[in-house]
């Protein structure tokens, strides 16, 4: 999302836990499937992109995400970072995902399925019991900033969260300047800047990292 999964470069926390939606790139207005794909870039360097889309059939989303970032300096590079990740949802609930994440060498898999009475998580550290009704970082749903706590996707981590009050901005999207309401997320050591139009579509996204390089999300 998206979403937008943990990234971490050389030391210093990028992250986007798992990316899920935003922008405006339907498939068709006969069905309900949608695409979207955002280029990533540490200040104005190009490194990678996230591409994901969402199938919806009546309260059930489908999101299927792909990121793959590489960041270089002349020939070498410097750190690299795949993630894939399927998430199902049933209304404002998560009803399974399953991610899988090589950051730099190091992996990680996740598993979650919902049972009767709680959201079963398998990170390859044992399993956990997390509330019924939970969510991950979907920022497809602007519903998940009233939530208090969020699921990371990469490594299976129910993260404390915070949201700021919204403050209106002035933004380009696709080239075009675009009024915003512009929020800060907090969990852990993580922050993010996100940023909705008015009709509630999520269009950019942008992180500080050690050193003060950022990052940022520019929908295509």
């Amino acid at each position: 999302m998206f979403n937008l999964c943990q990234f971490k470069w050389l030391g210093g926390l990028l992250l986007i836990s798992s990316i899920a939606l935003a922008g405006a790139l339907p498939v068709s207005a006969a069905d309900s499937a949608e695409q979207w794909h955002f280029e990533v870039f540490i200040d104005d360097k190009a490194v990678g992109s996230h591409t994901f889309s969402v199938q919806e059939e009546g309260d059930t989303r489908t999101v299927e995400s792909m990121a793959d970032f590489k960041y270089r300096l002349l020939f070498l590079t410097l750190y690299n970072y795949e993630h894939d990740n399927r998430e199902v949802w049933d209304g404002p609930c998560l009803q399974r995902i399953e991610s899988s994440t090589n950051a730099n060498g190091k992996r990680y898999s996740v598993e979650g399925w919902q049972r009767e009475d709680a959201f079963v998580v398998d990170s390859g550290k044992g399993r956990e019991d997390l509330p019924e009704c939970i969510m991950t970082f979907a920022y497809w749903n602007p519903d998940f900033l009233q939530q208090s706590r969020l699921l990371n996707t990469q490594n299976g981590e129910f993260l404390k969260v915070s949201v700021s009050e919204p403050v209106t901005e002035t933004v380009q999207v696709k080239g075009t300047d675009t009024p915003v309401q512009s929020y800060r997320l907090a969990a852990g050591e993580l922050e993010l800047d996100l940023w909705y139009t008015a009709d509630q579509q999520w269009v950019g996204l942008q992180t500080e990292a050690k050193g003060g390089r950022i990052m940022r999300y520019e929908l295509r």
